[in-house]
């Protein structure tokens, strides 16, 4: 507890501890939430919570032992059932929000580093987690095809909203595991101010979602739609979705050049498709225009020690002198940080697998693991800036270590990770795995055929 503690103080910076159980209290009581003077009030409960998170999700039953108190695991589980979900959204904002401080902070020339041409940029990527096979968590989230009756575990479908300069998480939407990435975007788009660029994948880069990306003042950049034709060629024939016979229109690009840029490089007016996605409602669809003019550009991008890739992305940047076509691919090739920083969320925080079994339980959790995460990115911000290095250049693994053992030094002075340009390694399990055959079959048949088998009477 005194570890933590210490770790914690680090993040004040002239300010108030953003876990001080006091001061939970009392925005507990400023949102008309009522409760006892008791052992574990809403302010030390979500403390030993954010606690219990950091040291690895540990046992309801261990957490008596980061406290100090005698309380049962039972008591405990009823202090967090107890914790209203709009204060941990609360105290998750104000994380946030000092994050965002951090961010604006401008360097010895004026500068604001954690900008790109003066926009905000985020990165919008889709994930999952895991949680406990009970029916109310099976029946809300469903559970990945192809799982039988009393098989597999229920998975979240999440939208994760982050910076890419910093890796501070700003949004993370949950739904049912099946749900479109696509569908929860526009709400993703409320988070955002005008002239703001958003990264993603090429699932974003489709008509719909780029014409609401337009719609909401916004900008974009990434890799066309793998459906999409793309052609650089002056003289090429466009084919509009709404005319002339469709097998006319097979493999030309839906698209019509408005101005050649450079080599390999153009505007384009892409044409409204005849269908509607089925992601997007009737509304949303006859509010967006007829046409959009996007700006499609393709580069060989050499590698150290690989061959080159070639990139395609399609963006809303269409200024070739404010916004260079090099400049575009390399903030592109930037969104590859998003995968890295949810592996440290799901696998060095551990939130691939929550414990939780009931929706709300689960929500609280999730929202917990997000807490945490961000102040280890505040940390992580501020060392940074200390040790005037790029902050996904420390270490993330080393800061949770700090966090949980805080009290060893009264500064962070994180691990710089080192540079390792063309790195290359194979993604495969060099440990063997246990001689244990998967559950394919409900637990209560499999206990039956052991009984069976054994004579074994209930």
């Amino acid at each position: 507890m005194a570890a933590f503690d210490h770790a914690l103080s680090q993040l004040r910076n002239g300010m108030d501890d953003l876990l001080l159980p006091e001061r939970i209290n009392q925005l507990a009581l400023d949102q008309d939430h009522r409760f006892r003077s008791r052992k574990l009030t809403p302010g030390d409960t979500l403390r030993l919570f954010v606690q219990q998170v950091v040291h690895g999700n540990i046992a309801c039953s261990a957490v008596r032992h980061l406290a100090g108190e005698d309380f049962s695991d039972s008591a405990w589980c009823q202090a967090r059932s107890r914790l209203p979900m709009e204060l941990i959204q609360s105290v998750h904002w104000e994380v946030v929000n000092d994050a965002r401080r951090e961010l604006n902070i401008t360097d010895d020339v004026g500068d604001q580093p954690h900008r790109w041409h003066g926009h905000r940029v985020y990165v919008v990527d889709g994930s999952s987690d895991s949680m406990p096979d009970t029916p109310e968590l099976r029946d809300y989230y469903g559970v990945p095809s192809g799982c039988r009756e009393a098989l597999g575990f229920p998975m979240s479908h999440l939208l994760l909203l982050m910076d890419d300069r910093s890796g501070l998480l700003m949004d993370c939407i949950d739904a049912p595991m099946h749900t479109s990435d696509l569908s929860q975007t526009p709400e993703m788009h409320a988070q955002l101010q005008k002239g703001d660029v958003l990264l993603g994948d090429d699932l974003f880069g489709g008509w719909a979602h780029l014409a609401l990306v337009l719609q909401s003042n916004l900008h974009f950049v990434g890799p066309v739609h793998h459906r999409r034709t793309v052609d650089f060629n002056p003289g090429r024939q466009a084919a509009h979705p709404n005319k002339g016979k469709s097998t006319a229109r097979v493999g030309k690009p839906r698209s019509r050049i408005v101005k050649i840029l450079g080599h390999d490089d153009q505007l384009v007016e892409w044409f409204k498709p005849s269908k509607k996605p089925a992601w997007m409602s009737d509304e949303q669809w006859l509010a967006l225009p007829e046409s959009i003019t996007l700006r499609e550009l393709r580069r060989a991008v050499a590698r150290h020690g690989f061959r080159p890739i070639v990139v395609t992305i399609v963006t809303t940047l269409l200024d070739p002198n404010e916004y260079l076509a090099d400049d575009l691919v390399e903030l592109r090739l930037s969104r590859w940080m998003i995968e890295t920083n949810i592996r440290h969320l799901k696998i060095t925080l551990g939130m691939d697998v929550l414990k939780c079994k009931t929706l709300s339980g689960v929500r609280k959790e999730r929202l917990v693991f997000l807490l945490v995460y961000n102040l280890i990115r505040l940390l992580m911000l501020r060392e940074a800036r200390r040790q005037t290095v790029n902050v996904n250049r420390l270490s993330f693994a080393d800061t949770l270590a700090w966090l949980r053992l805080g009290k060893l030094s009264p500064s962070p002075s994180l691990i710089v990770n080192p540079l390792r340009t063309g790195r290359l390694e194979p993604r495969a399990i060099k440990r063997a795995k246990k001689q244990f055959s998967y559950m394919t079959q409900p637990r209560a048949v499999l206990k039956s055929q052991l009984m069976e088998k054994y004579r074994v009477t209930s």
